[in-house]
């Protein structure tokens, strides 16, 4: 995606420029629209990946240690390392920036899961047994919904930082904002470009959680009753 110019900072360079966000209103959109779809593809690809890994942590423990230490190595790995890896097989493109990002989000939404699970009460377990629910039957209709407010603790962590994370994906020219941040930068160091990509990171990232936390009212009423 190319972040072409039609406005030069004034002599003064300030912070934040109407007439800067006026002027190049298209390419800032179509910035936010790719860093967005790029956030909740990834965060949905992960969470995919994410909740089978975290039932079969849960189901066997003796998985759990592994699971939890093979997304924690992925997590401290460095993100342009990652890139490095993965880009020889997959290309310089988004399937890369996409693949990265989803890596990162696996720990938070793991661990968030696997917590959540671990939390239902043995007596509901057992109530639940004695009603006749099979390991399947159990795990969709009680600890799944019981679950829910760890994983969507998970999902709100992760879609948060997955935001502020895309914008290293510039390294391959798939940054959403990250671009226009990297932009300002070559530009000689145009301030207003800068500001203008990082303020909507952040409220990009507010809006996604704020949504999510809606989500999760919607889905636990029975939180708010027992509140």
């Amino acid at each position: 995606m190319s972040f072409r110019l039609s406005y030069r900072a004034d002599p003064g360079n300030p912070w934040f420029s109407w007439q800067y966000v006026r002027d190049n209103s298209d390419t800032i959109l179509a910035a936010v629209r790719e860093h967005a779809s790029l956030t909740a593809r990834a965060v949905l690809i992960a969470a995919l990946i994410a909740l089978p890994l975290a039932v079969a942590a849960y189901w066997y423990r003796s998985l759990a240690g592994p699971v939890l230490a093979l997304t924690g190595v992925l997590y401290t790995v460095p993100s342009l390392a990652l890139f490095a890896f993965i880009a020889p097989y997959l290309g310089i493109g988004a399937l890369t920036a996409l693949s990265v990002v989803v890596l990162y989000a696996l720990l938070v939404i793991v661990r968030n899961a696997v917590a959540g699970l671990n939390q239902v009460p043995p007596e509901v377990r057992e109530a639940a047994e004695g009603m006749g629910y099979g390991r399947w039957g159990r795990l969709f209709r009680v600890e799944l919904p019981l679950a829910l407010p760890g994983i969507l603790t998970g999902l709100r962590l992760a879609t948060v930082s997955t935001v502020a994370l895309v914008t290293v994906g510039v390294v391959i020219g798939r940054g959403g904002l990250g671009q226009l941040i990297f932009a300002g930068f070559q530009n000689n160091f145009y301030k207003a470009q800068i500001m203008t990509g990082t303020l909507l990171c952040v409220l990009l990232a507010l809006v996604l959680d704020l949504v999510l936390a809606g989500a999760g009212r919607l889905l636990t009423p029975w939180l708010k009753r027992a509140r």
